[in-house]
This record gives C-alpha cells, structure tokens and sequence, in this order.
C-alpha cells in the first residue's frame, strides 16, 4: 500500500479516537483511506473533514483534552497554518499526533516531495519555548510503525508528536506489516490513564481545565521551566539513530527520510570501490542525534549532508561536528529528487576536499 495508507490502517489498529483534518496533495489518501474504511463503524473513530486547517487542529486540541487519541495529517502549507494551535497544544501538555507529508515552496510550492520543512516543524514553527517530538519515516513500513510509536510517546510525555515524512514516502507503494490491533479505552480507563483530561465532573469533585494561558509572568515562566525539563529527559531517552557501515568509515552520509534510501545505494557503490563509506540517518529529528554525530565527527575525515533542501539539518549537524571535521552540504530544491550519482559525485568532491 502507499505510504499515506499505512498511517490510515496503522492509526485504526493504534486504538486512534479521532482524525480531524483538511485534503491536500500529497497526503489526501489518509483521510480518503479513512473515509473508504469506515472506522466509525467498527472502532467507534471519528473521522472528520474540517472546513480548513485551522478548524481540524483545534479540533484535535479539543479531542486531545478529553484524553483521546486524537491526530490530524496536512502537507506544507497545511502545517504552516496550523502553528498556532499547535503552540497551544504543546502548552497545554496535550497528547496527539501530527502528520507532515511535505512538499516543495515555499508559498502553494510543489506538490512535488521535499524536505524544506525541517526548520518548521524541528525547532516548532509556532511561537514560544516549545519542542515536537518528530519521527522522520523512510518507508511504508516506518510509516505504520511510526504511527503507533507516535502515539505513544504522545501519551507518555504529554505532548505532540509529529511525523515528518516527503511527499515521496507519502506516495510510494511498498509491502508493509501493520501494527497489531489495540482494543479502544473506556471512559473509566481513559479516566485512570488521563487524570487530568477534561471529561466532566463527577461526584461533586471540581472538573480539569486545559488551558495554555498564563495572566502572570511567574507561571509562564514556571510553565515554560517544567516544559524545558520534560523535553530534557525527551532528550536523553528518546533519540533513534540508524547507522549503516559506520564502524570503520572514513567518510559519513548523513540523511534522513527519501534522501537515506538513496545515499544508502551512494554508499554501497563507494562501499564496492574500496572507499570506506558509512551512513547516519536520523530517525528522530528532534530529539537530534547530536553525540553521536560528534561521535563520528571525532574519527572521520568529512561528511556529507543530503537534502531536499537548500540546507536546513545541516546547521544542527555542523553543531553537533563543532569544527572537528569538514561538514560539506548536497541538496535539490523545488521537489527534484537527487540520484545515487549525484551523492557519489558529491562524495568525490568530499574526498578530494
């Protein structure tokens, strides 16, 4: 199935309560899959086209609240509307999860994929001190895998977790394994895992409120301290790393998403002429594989940086290197998807640096 219709069955079988969103290319197919399955038939799901995407993130702020395993799904510009809210998600510490399928811009763009998406969603395009977890797929089958993960990392630190994937990964049609079905919660258990979500009050006691505003400068900065430490201990436990030939390398690709398939065929055919080639794909981008790029920048002679980009997880990997080797940069922008020569050929410029 495609990329975009694994996160539709991989959220029904992840006990999702509801999906709020708005069509646009390239990710439409997960509402439509959604539509075509008619979860609410047999799960109970809520499925709802919103007027925009304004309208279904604060739907997913509301759903979220009442401790529901709620997501939304849009494309680039899609995303960028939705920061608001997801600024007020985040503050309020609510669990849910996001999908980006990007494409090309800035501005309507492309529908072509792209990776220029990276500033927006890694360090919160929105307003404030705020952090997403952010899951970056390179398959169908991380499509459906990271759809179940998100949702539990949402709920065990309260906070959104976004799925940031191109337009290609969106789109592309692969075997995929789904994830095994979760039976969906009660109210009581809903009650017993969110204590704090807002579902009424009950036998006289005083209801939860949700709420990301602060009228004194003492909570908001108190709000904004207990954040910091909870993205702290994000940080420490959470990072996901893939590394490919990387023990002995020489020289190290770094990737993530569509660019990591392709600059893994770049390393196998440096690989198959004697050169010593390794690949580091981030598979969360936030929090960033920062030690162990340090690491590797450490004992290496160079690396190279691969995006559908002009250059944005480059800047976070030049810091986690911090000058101790040369950090070199290849991107295509406008939705142009790079081939394995043009990362050989960009290695060789590496090489001879």
């Amino acid at each position: 199935m495609k990329g975009n219709e694994a996160i539709a069955h991989a959220a029904i079988r992840s006990g999702c309560d509801g999906y709020f969103g708005y069509p646009i290319t390239p990710q439409s197919e997960v509402m439509e899959t959604l539509m075509e399955i008619e979860p609410w038939k047999t799960t109970g799901m809520v499925v709802l086209q919103a007027e925009s995407e304004v309208a279904s993130i604060n739907m997913v702020y509301g759903g979220a609240g009442c401790g529901k395993r709620v997501m939304t799904s849009s494309s680039s510009p899609g995303i960028s509307l939705m920061q608001e809210g997801i600024s007020y998600i985040a503050c309020a510490e609510l669990p849910c999860v996001i999908v980006n399928v990007m494409r090309g811009g800035p501005g309507l763009g492309t529908i072509q994929p792209s990776q220029a998406d990276y500033f927006q969603s890694v360090k919160g395009g929105g307003h404030g001190d705020y952090r997403l977890i952010t899951l970056a797929p390179n398959s169908v089958q991380e499509m459906a895998d990271h759809t179940s993960l998100a949702f539990d990392l949402a709920f065990k630190y309260r906070t959104p977790v976004l799925l940031l994937a191109d337009g290609a990964i969106g789109q592309m049609m692969e075997k995929v394994t789904l994830p095994p079905a979760r039976p969906r919660r009660t109210e009581e258990e809903i009650r017993k895992e969110c204590p704090w979500a807002t579902l009424g009050k009950r036998h006289g006691q005083k209801g939860n409120v949700i709420t990301s505003l602060a009228l004194l400068a003492e909570e908001m900065e108190a709000q904004n301290l207990k954040l910091q430490a909870k993205y702290a201990e994000i940080s420490t436990n959470e990072i996901r790393v893939e590394k490919y030939m990387c023990d002995d390398a020489d020289y190290v690709v770094v990737a993530f998403g569509l660019c990591a398939r392709i600059c893994k065929n770049a390393v196998e055919t440096a690989r198959a002429n004697g050169q010593k080639v390794g690949l580091l794909r981030p598979i969360t981008l936030w929090p960033f594989p920062t030690e162990e790029i340090r690491g590797l920048a450490e004992r290496t002679k160079g690396m190279l940086v691969v995006e559908l980009s002009s250059g944005q997880m480059v800047e976070d990997v030049r810091l986690a290197a911090n000058g101790k080797v040369d950090v070199q940069f290849y991107g295509r922008l406008g939705g142009i998807v790079p081939s394995p020569q043009e990362v050989t050929d960009a290695l060789h410029k590496l090489m001879n640096h």
